[in-house]
């Protein structure tokens, strides 16, 4: 067009940079058609303006994408909209959310939008806050609302408000597609209800890889190992390929569940079979699942056979296992790689310790403990459980007594431990 001397204009460009930003090189072929844009100033149209910042953000460049925003001599919801989209794309969520509440008027998209970053970025108090706002001004949400605000609940275990979700999805008769299925089977698993979960997957026509894995994932996460043998190979049969994520949860399975066979066999054939190149944390996962059944040598040797260097999850893994069986000459190495990779963190320092007093070496627990002591910003995270009970979240937190009912409770665990020992 240009080489027959055919001038565009304002309909022109937005095909070109809608073109441009489904290429590699978004950013370059965008900064050139920005320059053109300048000389023939066509930047007085709105339309162009937002086709450019829509280009500029789905190459990553935010600054850009704010400086065609701020330049621009008209705005309509869409330029906010695109504005919004470049800061929860790079993270930047607060400035996502003062253009949000710059904005003249709002749609759905811009909910949808903010709502997303925050569920994304694990603000997932806010994300419900805003939801809840949502609902208070009547805001017709879409979706992509509905999938973040599940994926916020999922994340807190708020079960009563996903089901109130559901149960809306349920009385619209909103179409259950395969984003909204992965988000309620995700919900519904993270909160203990697999039966539910399962029902939800059933209910879905449409199955993509996604949802298989969201399915997949919580067998896994509830140690039903056979069931979820079971599913994968509905999901094989059915023609859907699987992927890193489908690997790594059947991976878990088979660890909480024992099947080590099971296991070593899907590790095997990942590659060579489903194509499914190996990473650090299906390495990862069998280091933990081998350790545990006491394989330490295998672990040590699959571990030296890995094509890249092992992570803190690796070498953590061998050393959780190495901490169940006693096998303190393969933890002190593991524990070294751990230090090396994440020194901050203070869990490897006690796991070490620990087998330093059983085998009664005392010099060896002062010097891990020194060495502890002397680093700078070593922390370990108190383990944390939370249950809800009659629409009431209890949370508990390793060795505190702030519940209401903490002395009944440490009765009944110690009613538990007597029984126990009794019956051994």
């Amino acid at each position: 067009m240009r080489r027959k001397s055919v001038s565009p204009d304002f309909h022109t460009y937005p095909f070109v940079l809608k073109a441009c930003g489904l290429l590699e090189n978004t950013l370059l072929l965008a900064e050139t058609i920005h320059s053109d844009l300048v000389k023939l100033g066509l930047l007085v149209d709105v339309f162009v303006c937002n086709t450019l910042a829509c280009t500029y953000s789905r190459g990553g460049d935010v600054v850009s994408v704010e400086k065609v925003f701020e330049g621009s001599l008209f705005r309509d919801v869409v330029s906010y909209n695109v504005m919004i989209d470049g800061f929860v794309k790079a993270g930047e969520i607060d400035k996502a959310r003062e253009v949000f509440d710059e904005m003249p008027e709002r749609d759905a998209v811009s909910w949808g939008t903010l709502l997303a970053g925050y569920a994304k970025l694990n603000r997932c108090v806010e994300a419900i806050e805003l939801f809840n706002h949502m609902v208070d001004l009547e805001v017709k949400f879409d979706n992509v609302a509905l999938v973040s605000y599940l994926s916020a609940c999922a994340h807190l275990g708020e079960l009563e408000k996903g089901k109130m979700i559901h149960d809306h999805i349920r009385r619209d008769g909103i179409k259950l597609d395969s984003y909204l299925g992965t988000a309620l089977v995700d919900l519904y698993a993270k909160c203990g209800c697999i039966e539910m979960a399962k029902e939800v997957f059933n209910s879905c026509r449409l199955k993509n890889v996604s949802l298989w894995n969201a399915m997949l994932a919580g067998l896994a996460m509830h140690g039903h190992g056979i069931p979820l043998l079971q599913y994968f190979s509905r999901m094989v049969e059915n023609g859907i390929k699987p992927d890193g994520v489908t690997i790594l949860a059947l991976l878990v399975g088979c660890s909480h569940s024992g099947l080590i066979n099971e296991a070593r066999t899907i590790f095997s054939e990942m590659e060579s079979v489903y194509r499914v190149p190996r990473e650090l944390k299906h390495y990862g996962c069998m280091a933990d699942l081998l350790g545990r059944a006491g394989l330490i040598k295998e672990a040590v040797e699959m571990i030296r056979e890995m094509p890249m260097v092992g992570d803190v999850f690796v070498w953590g893994g061998l050393l959780g296992g190495c901490k169940i069986h006693g096998n303190l000459e393969v933890a002190e190495v593991a524990a070294k790689r751990v230090m090396e990779v994440k020194p901050e963190d203070g869990g490897v320092y006690s796991v070490l310790a620990h087998m330093y007093a059983n085998s009664h070496r005392w010099d060896d627990l002062v010097k891990v403990r020194r060495l502890r002591d002397c680093r700078w910003g070593i922390k370990k995270s108190a383990g944390c459980s939370l249950i809800e009970l009659d629409g009431i979240k209890h949370e508990f937190v390793s060795g505190d007594c702030l519940h209401v009912h903490t002395d009944e409770i440490y009765f009944v665990l110690h009613c538990l431990e007597l029984f126990q020992y009794e019956a051994l």
